[in-house]
This record gives structure tokens, sequence and C-alpha cells, in this order.
């Protein structure tokens, strides 16, 4: 079993906000903060390339890659808009009833993030290195989904903490299980 740790990225002003950001290349707060837990400490490190991933590892000062795989789902015509804003709308409503087939106008669903991220699951598994992976929510909550079953329907079997790091085992095929959450 190879370990797996994913931690999302520090605020934004659009996280902050609570805007929806998707691809949008946002940089991280000027005054952003954000710990290592001591575990992810000498693990190899992987980030997706979007700016806010890529100036957190630095914040952390980890030499790390990049891997696109790791980006963040696509929002389309979303990205920039408030979940409150576009819930609103009864079609965001039922759109949110489909769970991993769930798709933003114009974007991608957590289902196709998730044929993304599998090939690179599989590859770490492969390596057998622990990796930490500085990515972003929509790729930490298929990973949690596949671990758990979870389709994305209704509330979570339980409460991801953004500012921590998330722990997997991955099997020799790349399928992730619950090692430890919200580790800070």
């Amino acid at each position: 079993m190879t370990v797996l740790a994913l931690l999302r990225h520090a605020d934004t002003a659009w996280s902050a906000a609570g805007r929806i950001q998707g691809r949008t290349d946002v940089p991280i707060l000027p005054r952003a903060a954000i710990a290592l837990p001591q575990r992810c400490r000498g693990m190899r490190v992987v980030a997706s390339p979007l700016r806010r991933c890529v100036q957190t590892a630095e914040l952390l000062g980890l030499p790390h890659e990049l891997d696109p795989r790791l980006m963040e789902m696509h929002w389309g015509q979303w990205e920039g808009r408030t979940l409150t804003e576009l819930r609103e709308h009864p079609a965001m409503r039922e759109n949110e009833g489909r769970g991993l087939d769930f798709r933003p106008q114009g974007g991608e669903s957590p289902r196709d993030v998730l044929a993304r991220v599998q090939p690179w699951l599989r590859e770490v598994a492969s390596d057998g290195r622990a990796t930490l992976a500085v990515t972003h929510r929509g790729v930490i909550r298929v990973v949690f989904a596949q671990a758990t079953g979870w389709d994305l329907r209704g509330e979570p079997p339980c409460k991801l903490e953004w500012d921590a790091a998330h722990f997997f085992r991955l099997d020799s095929e790349g399928r992730p299980s619950i090692d430890t959450l919200n580790v800070r």
C-alpha cells in the first residue's frame, strides 16, 4: 500500500469570497498561511500547475513536480460565481442531484475529474513512494468519494476540513482507502 496525502492550496481572494475558481488561475492571498503536517515531510511532492497550488508548495518550501491531472474541476461558465448565486436557479439544484454526473455549463463533471485522476493514482501506486499532492477541493472530493463509495449525493460520510491534509492508502491498482482525514 502506498501512502497518498492530499492538501488543498492556501486561500485566494476568490476562495475567501466563496467564488468558484475552477480553472481560473487565481493567486494565493499575499499573507496566506498553511501548515504542513509532520507526516508529510520527506514525501515526494506533486502539485497542480495552477498558480495557487504552485505558490502553496513554494510557501511550504517544497520542491515539487507539476501534473495537470491534479487541476481543479473545470466549472465552465460558472467560474467566478458563488454557489449561493447559482442555487437561486432550480436547474442548479436539479444538477446537484446528479452527484458524480453534476456538470456546470461548459465545464466537466466530477466523474470526468475522477477519470482524469485515476491514471495518476495508478502511477503513484506503481511508483510506491509516499506522495503529497498539493491540489484542489474537487480533486480531493473525488478521491474521497472513490475511497468511501459516496456518489456525491447528499451529505458526505464525514466532513473534510479544507485547511488540513487527508491521507489515503492506494492499493496496487491505485484504488484509495482512507488512512486519516483532517490532519494538521
